[in-house]
């Protein structure tokens, strides 16, 4: 009897609070809200990596990554967005050594931003990624990992827009008298043109400023990364201005091909201030299961072309003052699977003694 009583009165309370006239229609469940605007993501990646060199610091490496993030709509147009990584103290890699084992001190908070939406533009405050158009996903001037710190805005309409005020995050020598702080301002536009019925492009630019890096120290552990440092500062400033074009073709021989170059030039260095890469792809990895793409780049990046700290951290090893081809290729072995290589032939320090640097890459991605 009790427990009949009990449940009369749960129904009772629950039709007071429903507000509504028709019996039959129950409240909405606040857990199922919840579940249907939150929304959890992450991928596990291995991989195997080699490296032979000139002058025999050679290494083979067995390595993970792990990125964990969700995201709550607060509304259509106001998102929440955080998600951890592997890699703690590098800001370009979330790669950890299997040898180093796993704990939460490995892990850093990769992203932590609110958005806000428009129709086709968007509003980003916080830690973030930094959503710069890269044809080809080049990484000459942007790795993929760099998370900015600050304020940014874009939009997307076929054309490409973003724009970002932001702090550089630096992890070490806080306390040198000449660690000060380095602020950026960016912006970078992308045209999108239908060319012909089977053929796509994309012509962009853009201009990137470092405020007070000439005379300042290193802002990670790694050091300068080949730029231009003389008794433990920068020699220069870095205000780049990039240009870039990427033809989309539906279909060559079967399958989707794709050819990008991207140009940067350091107006702020008086020399070894260029860099540039020309990329081609045939295939794509992204759809059905067992689809596969091949890829090649040929990257030439001048010592104080972009700041080695921001670009790309596999290519001869991070940073700048390199030259070389870069293989890869990619299969979908189903929807949360793909396989993986990259392959570099490459010389560093260009602009003095070149060593020969090999590094081959295999990776086995799950994505969740």
């Amino acid at each position: 009897m009790k427990k009949q009583i009990t449940a009369l009165l749960l129904l009772s309370t629950q039709s007071l609070m429903a507000h509504t006239d028709d019996p039959l229609v129950r409240p909405e469940d606040p857990i199922a809200i919840i579940e249907d605007k939150l929304h959890f993501y992450g991928d596990y990646r291995i991989r195997d990596q080699e490296v032979h060199r000139d002058d025999g610091d050679n290494s083979y490496e067995k390595r993970y990554r792990i990125r964990m993030g969700l995201s709550y709509d607060f509304s259509d147009n106001i998102i929440l967005e955080a998600q951890t990584s592997s890699g703690k103290g590098n800001p370009t890699s979330g790669n950890v050594n299997f040898s180093d084992g796993l704990d939460l001190e490995s892990f850093k908070l990769d992203v932590l931003d609110i958005e806000y939406k428009f129709d086709t533009a968007w509003l980003r405050a916080g830690k973030s990624k930094h959503y710069f158009y890269r044809p080809m996903k080049t990484q000459l001037i942007w790795d993929n990992d760099i998370r900015p710190e600050g304020l940014s805005y874009g939009y997307d309409n076929g054309d490409k827009f973003t724009a970002g005020i932001w702090k550089v995050h630096r992890l070490v020598l806080k306390e040198d008298p000449n660690a000060d702080d380095i602020y950026m301002f960016a912006g970078q536009y992308t045209h999108e043109m239908q060319y012909t019925e089977n053929t796509l492009l994309n012509l962009g630019g853009g201009f990137y400023h470092y405020d007070g890096i000439k005379g300042n120290v290193a802002t990670y552990e790694k050091g300068p990364l080949g730029n231009s440092y003389t008794d433990g500062t920068y020699d220069n400033d870095y205000s780049i201005a990039e240009l870039s074009a990427e033809a989309q073709f539906k279909e060559v021989w079967g399958k989707p091909f794709y050819v990008a170059t991207t140009f940067a030039y350091n107006v702020a260095a008086s020399e070894y201030n260029v860099g540039y890469d020309f990329s081609m792809q045939w295939g794509s990895a992204k759809k059905n299961n067992l689809y596969w793409q091949l890829g090649y780049t040929y990257r030439n990046i001048q010592k104080d072309a972009v700041y080695g700290a921001h670009n790309d951290s596999d290519f001869i090893n991070g940073g700048t003052d390199g030259r070389g081809h870069i293989f890869t290729g990619k299969i979908k072995l189903n929807s949360n699977l793909d396989a993986a290589y990259h392959y570099q032939w490459t010389d560093k320090h260009i602009s003095t003694e070149a060593t020969h640097y090999d590094r081959l890459m295999a990776d086995l991605i799950l994505k969740f």
